[in-house]
């Protein structure tokens, strides 16, 4: 095991490794009762969201392992989630169509791992829209958990308004949020985890989460849930597109982050293996794809088993050991997914981690300012992170070229701005 994962090259042991992989998998493993949660609204069942959660964190999280050595975990990402649950909605179709544009993005995302082309396409975009993208969805998702808990609510005069906060629901939601913020802001491991544990215990006193069973036989998986046919019937490509756009950047950004803190950086600014470690991802979503969740991508909460000293692969071996015990507790999951109020706060809180990026957008140049702020404030607007990118796209060239900075976009900007003004324009449903 020393030598499979160079723990004395990269100066750690056995020891610190299982430690990291315990810290890492504590402080993520909220996904496996939101993501069911969430995709729940688009009706994707219960049980066979739970099991391709699961499913697919172990096999990225594997590849990761084996073939880069390094400690980062995968799991499926918040933010594609709550944009799967709203494509299915407004695209009026089921969510099998839309599970097939996921397959589609990550065999997308398999192909550009193995190409120059990634690399190309993660260079030509500039930075004020990967950090527009990436905030954009953390208001999307935060909204989503404000709307879940009842905090904010439908009105006919302002579209939305402040909620009856003395609900039973509400009020644990708001308990629920100041309870896991102390917690986070203490620096507690697993924060999050530790937050919805509390939120529980209090819910189950008070009469709102019922649990008829804690353990139990994994449920069985749900093989190729998926209709690709109907990709192409509904004209879908925006949302393939949308898809794979985020998770490049999601995965690559986190990874950039996490391997920056982890010391693996060269000096050259490259990352070693970096292009196995795209196929983790890209695989991860693929297979997810096939037992029916929303696309896989990199988590920033690897950077918490970093800090307690992870530094190979045997720490995500670690997490991803961590995530098959949790197949055999389907049914306290689906008790305590089943209550907003414990899940809202997790969306509320990691919509702020998100917002991170925007310090690094320049916001005394207006042709780099205006492009993020269009995709933050479309993407919640609009519940649609596809509509927000396009409008990033869209407006980006265009401000450089009227500035006389037209040279400085790359040619694939161009592109995408021209491909999306014909999809507003005469497909504006998809």
């Amino acid at each position: 095991m020393k030598k499979l994962f160079k723990l004395e090259e990269n100066h750690t042991n056995v020891k610190t490794e299982l430690l990291a992989g315990v810290t890492t998998f504590l402080t993520m493993v909220y996904i496996v009762v939101v993501n069911p949660g969430i995709l729940e609204a688009a009706g994707v069942p219960f049980e066979q969201v739970f099991m391709a959660t699961i499913i697919a964190a172990i096999v990225g999280t594997l590849i990761m392992a084996f073939a880069a050595n390094y400690p980062i975990a995968i799991a499926p990402g918040m933010g594609m989630n709550a944009y799967f649950v709203t494509e299915v909605i407004q695209q009026d179709v089921s969510y099998s169509v839309i599970l097939g544009t996921v397959f589609l993005a990550g065999i997308l995302f398999v192909i550009l791992s193995l190409t120059k082309l990634r690399e190309t396409l993660i260079t030509a975009i500039p930075a004020s829209l990967k950090y527009g993208i990436t905030s954009g969805i953390g208001l999307f998702i935060a909204f989503l958990g404000l709307r879940m808990s009842g905090i904010i609510v439908a009105s006919e005069e302002t579209l939305v308004t402040l909620g009856d906060l003395t609900a039973p629901g509400t009020l644990l939601t708001i308990g629920g949020l100041f309870i896991t913020l102390i917690l986070i802001a203490r620096n507690v491991t697993g924060g999050l985890f530790v937050g919805m544990v509390i939120t529980a215990v209090v819910g189950y006193f008070t009469g709102q989460l019922e649990i008829g069973g804690v353990m139990s036989v994994p449920p069985t998986p749900v093989f190729w849930d998926m209709d690709i046919a109907g990709v192409f019937t509904n004209s879908l490509y925006t949302v393939i597109f949308a898809f794979l756009l985020v998770t490049i950047f999601d995965t690559t950004g986190t990874m950039v982050g996490v391997a920056e803190q982890a010391g693996f950086i060269r000096k050259d600014g490259s990352l070693p293996r970096a292009r196995a470690a795209l196929m983790a991802d890209a695989s991860a979503t693929t297979v997810g794809a096939m037992f029916g969740t929303s696309p896989s991508s990199a988590y920033i909460e690897s950077s918490s088993g970093v800090a307690a000293g992870g530094r190979t692969g045997l720490t995500t071996v670690v997490v991803a050991g961590l995530f098959l015990l949790s197949m055999f507790f389907a049914p306290l999951v689906g008790a305590v997914s089943g209550l907003p109020a414990i899940t809202a706060p997790v969306l509320i809180i990691v919509g702020c981690f998100m917002m991170e990026g925007l310090a690094k957008v320049n916001w005394t140049s207006f042709d780099d300012a205006f492009p993020a702020f269009i995709i933050i404030l479309t993407m919640p607007l609009t519940s649609s992170i596809a509509t927000g990118i396009a409008l990033g796209f869209i407006t980006y060239p265009v401000l450089k070229l009227v500035m006389g900075k037209g040279k400085q976009v790359h040619w694939i900007l161009y592109v995408f701005a021209v491909i999306f003004i014909l999809q507003m324009t005469f497909f504006p449903g998809h």
